[in-house]
């Protein structure tokens, strides 16, 4: 892609990622709850999820979808599944076991992140990985904040082939977004309507 291009589609993308953060954080905490609770119901029957036993999430930022009736669930308490949670340590994420009483630092960006000396995660022991966008297309290309975190882990080798499931409003599901070289699509996305899969 040529330097042009790449300029318009960070123009284009900068907009975007703020028309769909400002949908996002207008929504009540009532509408915010109901549409979290309903993406969580729509992955808790997913087979993509009882198949999974580690499984990376992320805390909730800006308004993103609440995946915290999911996590506090108790059948996948029960079934003790592993959950896993980012820490972003130079341009890098790295994963963290954590359960509900586990102890949580604010890092990186003032989002929330697991205490750096809870046991860490490998991509070997990872089933499924929950990805946080801001917006994402038919195709399952994401769009995120910018920092390209999810882009470079999901193009690495030992990660590429894990499942993913991009979380998101529906408003946030578009036609189509502007795209990079580099961009990694999903394998589905999940919105309070259900599960899309794209692969």
């Amino acid at each position: 892609m040529n330097k042009a291009n790449h300029q318009k589609n960070s123009v284009q993308k900068l907009k975007l990622r703020q028309s769909v953060i400002s949908t996002r954080r207008s929504l009540t905490k009532q509408e915010w709850r109901e549409k979290s609770n309903l993406i969580c119901c729509h992955l808790q029957n997913s087979a993509a999820l009882s198949k999974a036993k580690t499984i990376l999430a992320y805390f909730s930022f800006r308004q993103e979808p609440d995946l915290s009736s999911l996590l506090f669930n108790r059948a996948n308490i029960e079934l003790d599944k592993v959950w896993g949670f980012p820490r972003c340590i130079g341009k890098s994420l790295h994963w963290h076991h954590w359960k509900y009483d586990d102890p949580v630092i604010n890092g990186a960006y003032g989002i929330v992140e697991p205490h750096p000396e809870l046991p860490k995660i490998r991509a070997q022991e990872v089933n499924l990985i929950l990805v946080p966008c801001v917006a994402c297309d038919r195709k399952g290309y994401r769009l995120g904040y910018g920092g390209g975190y999810y882009d470079r882990l999901l193009s690495s080798p030992e990660w590429r082939t894990i499942q993913t499931i991009g979380i998101l409003f529906d408003f946030a599901y578009l036609p189509q977004i502007p795209i990079e070289d580099w961009d990694q699509p999903l394998g589905a996305i999940c919105t309070e309507k259900g599960l899309q899969k794209f692969t």
